[in-house]
């Protein structure tokens, strides 16, 4: 079996044409993973030389597939540019201006927050099955590169298939069709990845993934107001955005900023979810508002856009996601997974799911 050591030796054998020097002490070799047979990594180009590095390309793959031990390789071009890297499109055609359809999904919406830590993930998670659990045929990109949790809350290991070496097959589970990088990478790998890539890897799984026939696709993205936000919305005709928050003043002002991103990117705002919106002991029955009330709501009224839902603090909802079965799927008649059923009712009244 090739190690990591062997690979980046190997590929200190490739040149750069400009430089001279080969494509490892450039730097231009960047998310390296050797596991299991299968070697992965990007190499980092200038968009001006795409063309020219395909060679390049090309030539790393097979030195890397000569190894011992390596039975399958996949070397991607990316480059500072919004283009898609070469290999992951190969017409040559120029793309289309202006956000594009993803083939088969009817409605794209964005599950978004200010900050990290209010609980949007286990809100995308438990509408997801809640949109399924009300008949759509449901997808779900987790989009949060940097802390992918939805494997987890869903209940999916394994690694996706891929039958060509280019179209990528999605997991499945509670009604819901599943694509995650965390499915990439191992469960405590970290992805040190720059914009470029971040870009690159969302519009692989958008644009690549085998998504089939959709009603709607929820993408559940990184906290704040960065790379992948900007090319979602820039790239694909999302629909609209779910802003998640918790009534604490500090998440509201973070909240108020993903808002303000969406609009500038002319995307809607289908609503507001005040999630851990308030604590009921269970053994004495005494509700306590832990992150402070209402702020979400206020804020919704002042935007002119619908609360659609205030999410309780329950120790059920937590421990759900943990086990692999989102509340919606666990404990369908509670009053915890209602919340959810009701937002997805909402959406799906107003025709927006």
């Amino acid at each position: 079996m090739a190690t990591r050591d062997e690979v980046l030796e190997q590929l200190k054998t490739v040149t750069d044409p400009v430089s001279g020097n080969d494509i490892v002490s450039t730097g231009m070799v960047r998310a390296l993973n050797v596991e299991e047979g299968t070697v992965r990594f990007v190499i980092e180009i200038d968009a001006s030389r795409a063309q020219a590095m395909e060679p390049v390309r090309a030539e790393a793959e097979e030195k890397v597939k000569a190894l011992p031990g390596v039975e399958k390789v996949s070397a991607m071009l990316t480059a500072h540019s919004a283009k898609a890297p070469p290999d992951l499109k190969p017409s040559r055609k120029a793309e289309p201006a202006g956000p594009q359809p993803v083939p088969g999904v009817d409605r794209i919406v964005a599950i978004a927050s200010g900050k990290g830590g209010v609980g949007k993930s286990t809100v995308s998670a438990n509408l997801a099955c809640a949109l399924a659990a009300e008949g759509r045929r449901v997808g779900l990109l987790d989009a949060d590169v940097y802390g992918p949790s939805q494997p987890r809350m869903l209940g999916v290991s394994g690694r996706p298939a891929s039958p060509d070496g280019k179209t990528i097959l999605p997991m499945r589970n509670h009604g819901v069709t599943m694509m995650s990088i965390g499915l990439m990478t191992n469960e405590d790998q970290a992805v040190v990845w720059r914009g470029p890539m971040l870009m690159g890897a969302l519009e692989q799984m958008m644009r690549q993934v085998q998504w089939g026939a959709l009603d709607v696709l929820l993408v559940d993205l990184p906290p704040g107001t960065g790379d992948v936000q900007m090319t979602l919305t820039q790239k694909f005709a999302v629909d609209g955005a779910v802003v998640v928050s918790t009534p604490q003043d500090v998440a509201l002002l973070d909240a108020r900023k993903g808002i303000d991103m969406f609009n500038q990117m002319k995307t809607p705002i289908f609503g507001l979810i005040e999630n851990m919106s308030t604590h009921i002991c269970s053994k004495c029955g005494h509700e306590e508002h832990v992150f402070g009330h209402g702020g979400v709501k206020a804020e919704a009224e002042k935007l002119g856009v619908p609360l659609l839902a205030e999410v309780p603090l329950h120790l059920d909802i937590r421990m759900a996601a943990d086990g692999g079965a989102p509340i919606v799927v666990s404990k369908p008649e509670s009053a915890q997974a209602q919340a959810f059923r009701d937002i997805a009712r909402a959406l799906i009244a107003k025709g927006q799911a």
